[in-house]
């Protein structure tokens, strides 16, 4: 008899473990509020599909846990779930038009197309507060099928931020089967962060295609290094 429940069940949990990286079946019982026997049986449907894979961690005196993890075939389960339609078509797409125009034209022609998606982001954000921005920036990447999240960064001991400092995460990359054949897409992408926000300075904290599982970016508003 179907279901939509365990279909959408099997779908956080591969969201989660794209998000967090790994976690047992007690972490993924208590962030999606189910029981850890329904975790299990989804967990072992997800195995035998081979989306997702496990090892044995022993924590102290107690039994050795299943400590779970997405394969590979899993993250382009949720690459293609979550795609904007970025996809093999594009590659093909783009692979064909490289052997029209050469590669140095189509690294120029990937160029352009960043920087008028830039142009465009920037005109959404208009001039409010960094923390506005990003948020928004965050809001229309979520739309294009991305994972993304923003976090300020605590800059003293007492918490404060001010404001001035973020880590914007994104859990999944929308353009990864363009970024594989294409690397350089992936720093036009941070060309464009810098383009979005002026006033800042971006720096790539972490990268999927160097094996993480997320990217991540710090955005750093230059006025805090004008008042250090």
């Amino acid at each position: 008899m179907p279901t939509t429940q365990q279909p959408s069940t099997k779908q956080d949990i591969l969201q989660y473990l794209l998000k967090q990286g790994q976690a047992t079946a007690q972490e993924l019982a208590t962030a999606l509020d189910i029981s850890p026997q329904a975790v299990r049986r989804h967990v072992k449907d997800l195995e035998a599909e081979e989306l997702i894979l496990y090892q044995t961690m022993q924590a102290g005196m107690g039994r050795p846990q299943h400590v779970y993890q997405l394969s590979s075939q899993g993250r382009d389960h949720l690459r293609r779930h979550l795609s904007d339609g970025y996809g093999q078509f594009t590659v093909s797409l783009l692979d064909t038009l490289a052997e029209t125009v050469g590669h140095e034209q189509m690294i120029s022609i990937l160029r352009k197309q960043w920087e008028r998606k830039a142009l465009d982001y920037r005109d959404r954000l208009g001039n409010g507060l960094l923390l506005e921005r990003v948020s928004k920036l965050v809001d229309l990447r979520q739309e294009e099928g991305c994972m993304a999240e923003c976090n300020p960064v605590e800059l003293n001991e007492a918490g404060d931020n001010y404001g001035s400092r973020f880590i914007i995460t994104e859990h999944n990359c929308a353009i990864s089967s363009v970024a594989e054949s294409f690397p350089s897409v992936c720093g036009h992408e941070l060309e464009m962060f810098a383009t979005v926000l002026p006033d800042c300075t971006i720096e790539r904290t972490h990268w999927i295609i160097n094996g993480e599982h997320r990217c991540g970016y710090l955005v750093q508003s230059r006025l805090e290094h004008t008042v250090k």
